[in-house]
């Protein structure tokens, strides 16, 4: 998270990582806390041969606080990642439009249809967004029991009804956006 906020305010724009191989492109955009950060090269380095400016770059005091944070086998190559900035997150905006158009409201139910028709567990959408209404700030752990569901496959099935606009993530747990509270009003008011 902090590199994300680095990269947003202009503190930081590389990133260091030791992998088997790179995981990531140049060109690829990926979402953070803090907005959309762009990947503009990815370089094998000689670990040796990072500087403190580098570092710095990276968002730590030293070459030595960077190395501590690699994680990996020894002998596995480190990568140099150019970071960028490419805007704020888009599902903000997104989550606090709550005038939805019928078009939009049908755009919404395909989505969360297909979500349900391809749940190896079965149709989970709609009572995992009742689940968040009736509970806000109820932690995942806690939510996904109600369900009868493991935590990590309910938080990842959370963070798609979140890329739609329909939650946001608190402190602790989740609760509803404006958009996901006009939506179900919409789709109730359809039944």
């Amino acid at each position: 998270m902090a590199v994300a906020v680095g990269v947003a305010d202009g503190t930081v724009s590389l990133a260091f990582r030791r992998w088997k191989a790179s995981r990531v492109k140049a060109g690829e955009v990926f979402q953070s806390y803090s907005g959309l950060v762009r990947i503009t090269a990815v370089d094998e380095v000689d670990p040796d041969a990072i500087t403190d400016d580098q570092a710095g770059l990276a968002g730590e005091k030293s070459v030595a606080a960077l190395r501590k944070r690699f994680r990996g086998n020894e002998t596995d190559p480190v990568f140099r990642i150019a970071l960028t900035w490419a805007g704020p997150d888009p599902r903000i905006a997104l989550r606090t439009d709550d005038h939805l158009s019928p078009e939009d409201v049908v755009e919404i139910v395909t989505r969360l249809d297909r979500f349900d028709a391809r749940s190896p567990s079965g149709p989970w959408t709609r009572e995992t967004l009742g689940l968040i209404e009736g509970n806000p700030g109820r932690r995942a752990i806690e939510l996904a029991d109600m369900c009868g569901r493991e935590k990590d496959p309910f938080k990842l099935d959370v963070r798609k009804l979140k890329n739609l606009g329909l939650t946001h993530s608190l402190a602790v747990g989740y609760e509803l956006s404006a958009r996901g509270r006009a939506f179900l009003v919409a789709e109730r008011g359809q039944d």
